[in-house]
């Protein structure tokens, strides 16, 4: 506003000086035609004073002539001397305006010299103006893309949130299996106590049938002693040796299998309860990763996207914090990547 007014000013003080000028311009005209009138009037004096020396001639024959035309003399030297003092008058009128045109002419020098600085400090504040108007546009893309970059970012974090909800809810899936797993794995454990309870019996009932066998074979003693005296009885009694040896090897057979199958179920079950051991311990190590690692970044983000609403926010201001969202969102990105890769393995473990 100040350059403004002194602009204003600088003009009417120029519009001023310039009726000025053409006001000494038309007094200079107007005393060139008095010097003009002065001169005519010299030679019109010149022209009397000849016309004088001629009736001075004549006044000595015409006195009455020489009386009347020294009156007029008279009338005409103080006429010259009116007009003497008024030419004397006009040139120091003429020597004062020279002095005032020269003062206004440097006046206006003066003038014109200020003009053309203000000209020349107008021009570097418009370039000035102009510099800041680009600087001004160039924030304003950069701010553009910004808030482009930021929305991008806001749509990946929405698809995180999203593939998160999802693996949450194949983790939920995954935690329903593994309750059935236990369910079963707890089916499986009552079966083979079951088993386990049944070849008790079994080992009791081989004992069992282990005396018998003594006692059988004491009997096949007596019998045998028998048999000296009782050829046919020991042929039924061999016989039922022979079936009962059958029965018993057969028993012995099926103890070894069930020996077998119980080694079988044990080992099984061992490794059950360490793939269910690993698979908590995974899930454990889930949990921790999504309750830390996962919430840092978040934390990050949700602080700064709350400065960013701050009015008073600077280019350098904005760009720092633009920063620190792509470092928590290359933060966030690569912790779903290990946790995808995570979840994989556990499911290649859980498969295997």
């Amino acid at each position: 506003m100040d350059k403004r007014k002194k602009t204003n000013n600088l003009l009417v003080v120029n519009s001023k000086s310039i009726f000025e000028n053409g006001e000494k311009e038309r007094l200079s005209q107007a005393l060139e035609i008095a010097n003009l009138q002065l001169a005519h009037e010299s030679r019109e004096r010149e022209d009397r004073a000849s016309e004088l020396q001629k009736a001075d001639a004549e006044l000595i024959f015409q006195k009455k002539e020489k009386k009347n035309r020294a009156a007029e003399l008279i009338i005409a030297n103080k006429e010259l001397a009116f007009q003497n003092k008024e030419k004397e008058k006009r040139a120091k009128e003429l020597i004062a305006a020279n002095k005032e045109l020269v003062f206004q002419n440097k006046e206006k020098e003066r003038r014109a010299a200020e003009l053309i600085i203000a000209n020349k400090e107008l021009a570097f504040q418009n370039k000035e103006k102009e510099k800041r108007a680009s600087e001004l546009i160039a924030a304003n893309k950069e701010l553009v893309f910004q808030n482009s970059e930021k929305e991008q970012r806001a749509a990946e974090l929405v698809l995180a949130n999203k593939e998160l909800a999802v693996q949450n809810n194949e983790k939920e899936k995954r935690a329903a299996e593994l309750i059935i797993a236990n369910k079963e794995l707890a089916v499986q454990n009552t079966e083979k106590e079951k088993k386990a309870a049944e070849l008790i019996i079994a080992n009791k009932e081989l004992a069992f049938q282990n005396k018998e066998k003594e006692n059988r074979a004491s009997e096949l003693i007596a019998a045998n002693k028998e048999l000296v005296f009782q050829n046919k009885e020991k042929e039924r009694r061999s016989a039922e040796l022979i079936v009962a040896n059958e029965e018993l090897a057969f028993q012995n057979k099926e103890k070894e299998k069930r020996a077998a199958e119980l080694a079988l179920a044990n080992r099984e079950l061992k490794e059950a309860y360490t793939s269910k051991q690993e698979y908590i311990k995974d899930l454990q190590e889930v949990i921790f990763k999504i309750s830390h690692e996962l919430r840092h970044p978040i934390v990050q983000i949700l602080g700064v996207t709350s400065l960013l609403d701050a009015p008073d926010n600077t280019i350098e201001e904005i760009a720092e914090m633009t920063c620190f969202l792509k470092e928590s969102a290359n933060s966030l990105d690569t912790f779903t990547r290990e946790l995808t890769m995570f979840i994989e393995n556990a499911k290649l473990k859980a498969r295997d």
